[in-house]
């Protein structure tokens, strides 16, 4: 694989821990987010990041870029 296109995959990998790690703040501990009005919606934002990152790679992955 090419290394821009590793940098690419590192990126990816690196928004879903980011997304994953905020759920889980959210599930575990919504009363830090203070005034956070809309935690389903918060955490709905952060599935679609993690879906969008997680796709993104299996392309990669499946066209062996």
């Amino acid at each position: 694989m090419n290394y821009l296109l590793k940098a690419l995959v590192a990126k990816l990998k690196g928004e879903v821990a980011v997304s994953k790690a905020n759920i889980q703040v959210y599930m575990l501990n919504s009363a830090g987010i203070g005034e956070h009005p809309g935690i389903v919606e918060a955490i709905e934002t952060e599935v679609e990041k993690l879906a969008n990152a997680e796709e993104k790679i299996l392309v990669l992955q499946q066209f062996k870029i």
